[in-house]
């Protein structure tokens, strides 16, 4: 009956009144949860399950459709549209709006996302680019004091002058015009009522703004809503988000324009370029103009495989794509995955990837890029050759592709890309295939709160210097232009078909915690779950990273040994990943270091 009535809602021109979506998706209110810590408790018995199942480390299975996401509230959302009969990218939109309010601290509608789509009708991939773009008023010395030095990260962050134009709702739009065929309106509706009614506060989420209760107390409606009397919000308390609902509520009726134009952009406007301390320069002709792009995938064979991701100004496809084509000349397969040898040469491929990412890649509508030069066969296997030591690599440096067109001379740029984002790994009935990776940079972005939702710190993913010993760098800020990012929401594919949707939030580790779950499935034939589980080793600039509390940890004087610096620390990934196998049978797997689950039938 229920899942009559949200079909009825979602495909017919009625949009589904609030009470009953709320009915449809989860009908027991916030308050009735089970326990005051278990944020959960009221939704279904598949979501149960499903924890149960991410707990025992077994994989989700299926047969019809499948949704891996970051909240058990946000999949509930996205498995009711699929289970009615909605694309992936409905169901995309529903969860996300839901990540929006439960997820607050790591995507939304005052973010940016990057997604990769199978189409199964067309047998083609598709990439849509919704990364944030720096306002016309921007300027390469955006995050420079009055000195000519380079901010202190989160004297950058904190305020206006690192909120750049969202590009979610931008992107949600443009999806379902393309993919979905389900009601717009009815979309937002199990969210709205949500929204209003209230949810229990996850227990991620309220340590997350009592660890950044200081800087949340900067601003007094971000206060207000996730500081309420001064203290911070707790786990198992109701929060609800009527302002949010409005948002939502505008967006179903107005579409993107409700959010780009009118009162909403002014809001946003408004509170960017009042931000005490640190304001920004956000306009309203920056929203009014923004626009998703649709670009060419990134794919590189790898194992009988095609492993498809996004370009520029994400760097996620092209530094994805070059570790494994670093990669394919070495029997991992008849490696265990914590031998050394395979952690040397997971290190050091994406040492060498890193070197050529920190040079080469930004906008390329603003910097010429080598796309095809950096993920050629030829130019890969020279750079491998470099793998065949014993021990770690003594240096480093970015390698000479091949250009298309008239390089430049180009410095080597760091940007301190934080790790909270989140992503959406879906798969429908049609056989179509997303992975979507969304973000707004930071925990709690800006920490500049409009219209119930976060705004972005996406600017800071510009490189802070303009130049390195007088050679310009590719991604420094720029008006209108797109700051780099490593998200990397990646499909991989055997003979056309899609086998994997992939993809993690994690700053720039989310490269090679992505590379390095592509190399589980692949090559170590592990399922989603257990891929996704595997304690966490990764190196980027030379330091290699061991997950602490993991057996990863117990490498260390192996990987000294080798000759790596390495240090044990935290590793908070959040891959989230759907495997298809021949004969059409899902299995999907959630990270079991954060709060989501996999839903699939």
């Amino acid at each position: 009956m229920l899942a009559a009535l949200l079909a009825l809602a979602l495909f017919s021109a009625a949009p589904l009144h609030a009470q009953q979506a709320a009915d449809a998706v989860a009908p027991e209110k916030a308050s009735e949860a089970s326990s005051p810590t278990d944020a959960f408790a009221a939704l279904p018995a598949r979501v149960q399950d499903a924890l149960k199942r991410k707990a025992q480390g077994k994989p989700v299975t299926g047969r019809d459709w499948m949704i891996a996401v970051a909240n058990p509230h946000a999949a509930e959302a996205g498995a009711a549209v699929l289970e009615a009969g909605g694309t992936a990218a409905d169901a995309m939109v529903a969860a996300q709006a839901m990540l929006g309010l439960v997820e607050p601290q790591s995507s939304g509608l005052g973010g940016g996302a990057f997604l990769v789509w199978y189409d199964a009708a067309a047998g083609a991939v598709t990439t849509l680019d919704g990364r944030e773009t720096a306002p016309m008023a921007a300027t390469p010395k955006l995050f420079l004091d009055a000195d000519g030095a380079p901010l202190d990260f989160f004297d950058a962050v904190v305020g206006g002058r690192s909120v750049g134009v969202p590009g979610v709702p931008a992107l949600m739009e443009e999806a379902h015009r393309r993919w979905g065929k389900a009601n717009w309106p009815a979309l937002f509706e199990p969210t709205i009522a949500l929204a209003n009614d209230g949810f229990p506060v996850s227990p991620r989420l309220a340590e997350l703004v009592a660890g950044d209760a200081q800087r949340l107390d900067s601003f007094a409606a971000t206060s207000a809503y996730f500081l309420p009397g001064g203290r911070p919000i707790e786990a198992g308390a109701s929060l609800r988000n009527p302002a949010y609902a409005a948002t939502l509520r505008a967006l179903a009726e107005g579409g993107a324009d409700a959010f780009y134009r009118g009162p909403l952009a002014e809001d946003i406007v408004r509170t960017v370029r009042q931000a005490d301390g640190n304001p920004g320069r956000l306009a309203l002709p920056d929203l009014a103009s923004y626009a998703v792009k649709e670009l060419p995938a990134v794919c590189v064979a790898y194992r009988a495989h095609e492993v498809c991701g996004m370009g520029p100004p994400s760097s996620g496809g092209v530094a994805v794509g070059q570790i494994l084509g670093l990669l394919a000349p070495f029997d991992l397969a008849a490696l265990s995955p914590d031998a050394p040898e395979a952690r040397r040469l997971l290190g050091d491929a994406a040492r060498l990837a890193f070197a050529d990412r920190g040079r080469y890649l930004a906008d390329s509508d603003f910097v010429p890029v080598p796309v095809e030069g950096l993920i050629d066969p030829a130019y890969l296997r020279t750079r491998s050759e470099r793998l065949k030591g014993d021990d770690a690599l003594p240096d480093v440096a970015p390698g000479e592709p091949e250009w298309d067109h008239a390089a430049l001379d180009l410095g080597d740029g760091v940007s301190p890309e934080q790790p909270s984002t989140t992503h959406l790994s879906i798969v429908d009935r049609y056989g179509n295939a997303l992975a979507m990776t969304s973000s707004i940079e930071n925990a709690f972005g800006s920490r500049l709160f409009v219209g119930g939702f976060l705004l972005n710190n996406q600017l800071t993913d510009f490189s802070f210097a303009t130049h390195e010993d007088g050679r310009p760098i590719a991604n420094r800020a720029e008006p209108g232009k797109r700051p780099r990012s490593s998200m990397a929401p990646t499909i991989v594919l055997k003979d056309g078909t899609p086998r994997l949707a992939i993809g993690s939030p994690g700053g720039s580790r989310i490269i090679p915690y992505v590379a390095n779950a592509i190399v589980a499935h692949l090559d170590w034939g592990l399922d989603a779950q257990a891929a996704l589980a595997l304690p966490h080793a990764v190196n980027r600039f030379g330091t290699y990273d061991l997950e602490e509390g993991t057996a990863a940890a117990d490498d260390l004087e192996a990987l000294e040994d080798l000759g790596f610096e390495v240090a044990v620390r935290p590793l908070n990934s959040g891959l989230h990943a759907i495997a298809i196998a021949e004969d059409g049978a899902l299995s999907g797997g959630a990270d079991p270091r954060r709060e989501g689950i996999a839903l699939g039938e």
